[in-house]
């Protein structure tokens, strides 16, 4: 524990009790002193049985050392759950004996009938009271009106979503639109008021011109513009296809890839990061941060507190950078551009998470652009999930991807694949994936951070542009 300045000094009231929840203790750093005191008494001698004689006391005080780290329990202890047993007369009986096993058991020992006894691994992810200060309810200037919300949306719903005026194309609609909803060109009217949007605004131009489908990372790593402003300006200058092969994608306005088989470059691949015990490594063991995941539920026994950045007077002359260090601001030309890393996949280099969707013109790989264009000139029809490519493209596509990745891992960790494999092995080996079908794909929202640098592979904007 003291080793770790996340972690909480834990105190268990039954050590021996695998149920008992402890209470945690929180870690402060101090300058005190560490003493050694000795308290002696000396009986004097008593000349006569009526006289009291006070005994001398001394004190002898040493110094030993300093102390640099205490922990203080300053929180609540939690519920404790015994493994107990109410029987119908409401006597308790106790099921540890029954529960745990102390010893090597025989088979008799589990195929025992036992009353159900589910224990919640926690119940309380506090233990200090929080104060929950509820606000006053909000007094309207004269004339307000509640936003209308419909009955199925009324819960959760903080404030009323600004609309941004996308225009939403399924692959199976007939028609594709060629100009943008008046609102939407109201709206960016009304954002772009100085030179810089303006300039903005002809760079993704210019980025339609040269390729008419992009993703919104790809657009981001190509122009700097902010977050909240490129909401606005893409769906001035382009659609957004809900389904399909160019599914997630912005669409030039009047460009239907349904009717061009040159628009197969621009397709989407859902590409995961095969891990696994079958492919010789887990997910613990990739340098490559995953998404979210269920399992990081952090318990009250670790602490997470940003350390404090502390600023030099050589920080104050040189000027403080965005991310609070040292260093010059960056320009705005480059302020809020993502890394090429976001949307194109190259051989030799890690994606930046374990979930990508790459635009097939973006695999820059001589083998992969092979598989991509194994059928130019013979394109016939245009299916929703292949695309104007042969079936079983993507399979293909991701099985050489998983390829390259578990030889840079190989590479980079040699420890992990002490039993060696032939390439035809290995092949056979991640010829499959773990539950990762792209029918069951299910893409997330999520808001920009500006302390992170970059988002979350491709997510899904409907509900940024409803």
């Amino acid at each position: 524990i003291y080793a770790d300045p996340a972690k909480r000094l834990e105190l268990y009231f039954r050590p021996k009790d695998p149920y008992c929840h402890p209470m945690c203790a929180n870690r402060f750093s101090t300058s005190t002193m560490l003493l050694r005191v000795r308290r002696s008494t000396k009986k004097k001698q008593q000349l006569n049985a009526e006289e009291q004689i006070q005994p001398e006391v001394q004190f002898e005080m040493e110094i030993l050392g300093i102390v640099t780290t205490v922990y203080k329990f300053q929180g609540m202890s939690d519920f404790q759950y015994l493994a107990m047993h109410s029987g119908p007369d409401g006597k308790q009986t106790s099921m540890y004996d029954k529960v745990l096993m102390l010893k090597p058991e025989k088979e008799e020992f589990f195929n025992k009938d036992l009353p159900l006894y589910i224990p919640p691994p926690i119940f309380s992810r506090l233990d200090t009271p929080v104060d929950y200060f509820y606000r006053p309810d909000i007094q309207h200037r004269s004339g307000y009106n509640n936003p209308q919300v419909s009955g199925e949306n009324l819960i959760g719903l903080s404030r009323a979503r600004r609309p941004h005026n996308a225009i939403f194309v399924n692959f199976d609609d007939e028609e594709i639109p060629t100009k943008p909803l008046d609102a939407a060109v109201q709206n960016w009217k009304k954002v772009c008021t100085n030179p810089v949007d303006k300039k903005v605004e002809e760079e993704l131009r210019k980025l339609f011109e040269v390729r008419p489908v992009w993703s919104r990372n790809a657009v981001k790593a190509n122009i700097s513009v902010h977050p909240d402003k490129l909401k606005v300006l893409l769906p001035y200058l382009a659609y957004y296809m809900l389904t399909g092969p160019w599914r997630s994608l912005w669409v030039r306005f009047g460009y239907d890839p349904r009717k061009h088989p040159e628009a197969k470059i621009y397709q989407v691949l859902d590409f995961r990061i095969r891990c696994g015990m079958k492919y010789g490594y887990a997910a613990t063991d990739m340098p490559v941060k995953a998404k979210r995941s269920t399992y990081n539920y952090s318990l009250p026994i670790t602490v997470k507190k940003q350390g404090s950045h502390t600023v030099s007077v050589h920080d104050l002359k040189q000027g403080l950078g965005s991310a609070g260090t040292s260093g010059a601001k960056k320009p705005p030309s480059s302020r809020y551009k993502l890394k090429e890393s976001i949307y194109i996949f190259r051989e030799g280099a890690l994606p930046p998470y374990r979930q990508m969707f790459y635009q097939l013109c973006d695999l820059n790989v001589e083998s992969l652009q092979k598989i991509i264009h194994r059928n130019d000139g013979t394109e016939s029809e245009c299916t929703e999930r292949d695309g104007w490519c042969p079936a079983k493209t993507s399979d293909d596509l991701r099985d050489s991807m998983s390829l390259m990745i578990k030889q840079i891992i190989r590479s980079t960790r040699p420890a992990l694949f002490s039993n060696t494999t032939s390439s035809e092995d290995d092949k056979e080996q991640l010829a499959y994936e773990s539950g990762e079908d792209e029918d069951d794909e299910e893409e997330e929202e999520e808001d920009f951070k500006p302390s992170d640098g970059s988002e979350n592979e491709m997510e899904t904007e409907i509900l940024d542009y409803v």
